[in-house]
């Protein structure tokens, strides 16, 4: 890791969930939730003072059924939904629904390939295409049609091997910012760390507010190394130290 970490009682910790916490899937219902993950995460929250949330381009429905309620905080929809605490209401803000027409568009783009798919979330489309590689280009121009009609209100960016459509204001760094504003993150410096294009903007916040940030990539190389770092942290913490754990 390029730089230090605050130290615990110091710091909050952000985490996407695909590609960084759980290995990518060729389906999004297909991924598998690592033994021993829920523990460290559980562990590292009450070291953190509960400061540990997740930010995910998932409903936030789908981040509890897949962590168990491990974290304090969930943002799910890459900031679309937000909530706070783990009794707290889900608060969405005030951003364009995806016009109805749209729908059958996208289902008839990803009828023509086998193995492509349409996720539908509550304010966006993503137009999967890992299962099926030939179909991105033509992907690509569907949802590119789609957006030109809306283009002041949605945008369209490229995740790992799909299209995905969102309202313009929504991203994880706006999550990141609304998470740090309120306890137990308030006061904090951030550490987030996510693997795509959509995580950037966490990273740029991250920044932004005193912390830090890392793609998995460039940091870690793997989400199986990002769960190993997190549980050598975990257990550094257990052990009474205040520092993390190095990567290697």
């Amino acid at each position: 890791m390029p730089v230090a970490l605050p130290l615990r009682e110091r710091a909050a910790l952000l985490l996407d969930i695909d590609g960084t916490l759980i290995d990518l899937a060729p389906t999004p219902d297909a991924v598998v939730v690592e033994a021993g993950l829920l523990d460290t995460l559980r562990k590292l929250r009450r070291h953190l003072g509960d400061a540990l949330a997740v930010v995910t381009g998932r409903p936030v429905e789908q981040a509890d059924a897949l962590l168990g309620g491990a974290p304090f905080a969930v943002a799910g929809e890459h900031g679309g939904a937000i909530r706070h605490r783990p009794d707290g209401p889900i608060e969405r803000p005030p951003l364009p629904e995806v016009p109805a027409h749209w729908l059958p568009r996208a289902e008839e783009a990803v009828a023509a390939y086998k193995g492509a798919l349409l996720e539908r979330k509550r304010r966006g489309l993503v137009l999967h295409f890992r299962q099926a590689p030939e179909s991105g280009s033509a992907l690509h121009a569907a949802a590119q049609a789609m957006v030109a009609e809306r283009e002041t209100e949605f945008q369209l960016l490229e995740t790992s091997r799909a299209w995905e459509i969102r309202p313009r204001g929504m991203d994880k760094g706006v999550a990141v910012e609304r998470l740090c504003a309120l306890a137990p993150f308030a006061g904090r410096l951030p550490i987030f760390i996510g693997d795509d294009v959509t995580d950037e903007d966490g990273i740029r916040m991250a920044h932004a507010l005193g912390g830090t940030g890392f793609r998995v990539d460039r940091a870690f190389g793997s989400p199986a190394d990002v769960r190993a770092w997190l549980a050598r942290s975990a257990d550094r913490f257990d052990a009474g130290e205040d520092s993390w754990a190095p990567t290697g």
